[in-house]
């Protein structure tokens, strides 16, 4: 049986750590060529040699998504190495270093930049990447949002919980004007993921505590 997705070409942002470098390696291992873009270069670099020590096919680059010129320059470079894209991933955000607090502690700077990058940059991608599915009459776009917004504890991350709660606005918009395309967009909400990012929280043991307590 083949891979499932050979001779597909997808982006996966933010793919230097924890999702969605695991969501990279699989992409890998069922056939994908991929574009890794991501604010680390280095870390970037780091996942696609491991897929090319693999066997498989992936290049890597410095982006900021939160900056309209470097998503542009993201849809130029994947012509450019691959001559199509079949799918994006939006996974990049902040969520690294994210510590909860009441929610009329957090600063105007702090609640702009979370904005900026996790809905504005998942806008920006999409925005620079959907014209190219467009004009092959296909594609999937699969954003990334947030279990986060549903649950109690939403509160004590409220800019990161209105930022994915845009995102699931956005997914829901875009369905609706790609669509006719050919064009797929879902999104699909992760919740506490054993990764960098969550195990470096002070209470990151009582909160896989609480969710595992929460499946039986």
């Amino acid at each position: 049986m083949s891979p499932v997705l050979e001779d597909k070409v997808a982006i996966i942002t933010g793919a230097g750590r924890g999702l969605g470098r695991a969501y990279a390696l699989r992409f890998a291992e069922e056939g994908a060529s991929l574009l890794l873009p991501d604010i680390s270069l280095e870390r970037a670099e780091g996942v696609a040699k491991e897929i090319r020590a693999k066997g498989g096919e992936a290049v890597a680059m410095e982006t900021d998504i939160s900056d309209e010129n470097a998503t542009k320059k993201m849809a130029e470079k994947v012509i450019q190495q691959y001559g199509k894209v079949d799918i994006l991933v939006n996974n990049a955000g902040l969520w690294y270093g994210v510590h909860g607090r009441p929610w009329d502690a957090w600063t105007v700077d702090e609640w702009d930049w979370m904005m900026a990058v996790n809905l504005r940059g998942t806008w920006l991608c999409c925005k620079s990447i959907a014209p190219l599915m467009i004009r092959q009459s296909s594609g999937k776009i699969i954003n990334i949002a947030s279990n986060v917004v549903k649950v109690r504890e939403s509160q004590f991350f409220l800019p990161y919980a209105l930022s994915k709660v845009g995102v699931y606005a956005l997914t829901q918009s875009l369905a609706v004007a790609l669509g006719p395309s050919g064009i797929n967009v879902n999104a699909i909400a992760p919740g506490p993921t054993a990764t960098e990012a969550t195990l470096a929280m002070p209470d990151s043991d009582k909160v896989f505590a609480d969710v595992i307590a929460a499946q039986c």
